[in-house]
């Protein structure tokens, strides 16, 4: 493997070439993408509903061209790949047409149900860890305007995604009706 040494002391390069030390906002948020898409590929591996695992390919896709565009400002270099509302639109597109299928939602879910259920909603936690710190890195760098919302749009995405998961799995989701310890209630 190649190694270039160059990030032993604690900075590394931005797309746009600036060094930064590794803790730099921008790069707490791409690290979040690059974890995010590391669990969707965990995911799709174990998933054996080919449609799910199709999806998750194509979101893949879509979170390596938002880790090139948060590696860097947004002037960028030149031809950099930057997310556009109209990944923004096909994910509410294929949010729209997973809630066709589902139940209307009035609780909160606990995460589980079944394995690929259960690692979709880890997915969304990531998912929105990811979008706090791309807020974060918002008040002191220039950043694509469509980022943010690309990630809120997704991480509702994913937990709907879960819960189709379940639902094929023939996993009930075990919902939160906000009752004291003890007390639960099924969907």
């Amino acid at each position: 493997m190649m190694y270039t040494g160059r990030g032993d002391g604690g900075e590394t390069s931005l797309l746009d070439s600036r060094r930064v030390p590794k803790s730099h906002a921008l790069v707490e948020a791409y690290g979040d993408i690059d974890e995010l898409n590391s669990l969707l590929g965990v995911v799709r591996s174990e998933c054996r509903d080919r449609s799910v695992a199709n999806s998750l390919l194509e979101v893949q896709r879509l979170l390596f061209v938002a880790g090139a565009d948060a590696s860097s400002e947004l002037k960028g270099p030149p031809g950099a790949p930057k997310i556009a509302p109209d990944d923004t639109e096909r994910i509410e597109e294929m949010t729209k047409s997973l809630l066709k299928g589902l139940p209307t939602l009035r609780n909160f879910i606990v995460p589980g149900g079944s394995r690929t259920g259960a690692q979709l909603q880890l997915a969304r936690a990531v998912c929105r860890r990811t979008e706090r710190h791309l807020v974060a890195a918002k008040n002191t760098e220039a950043l694509n305007p469509a980022l943010i919302p690309f990630f809120n749009r997704l991480s509702s995405y994913l937990f709907n995604l879960s819960r189709v998961a379940n639902e094929r799995a023939g996993k009930k989701d075990e919902v939160w009706n906000g009752a004291t310890r003890g007390s639960r209630r099924r969907s």
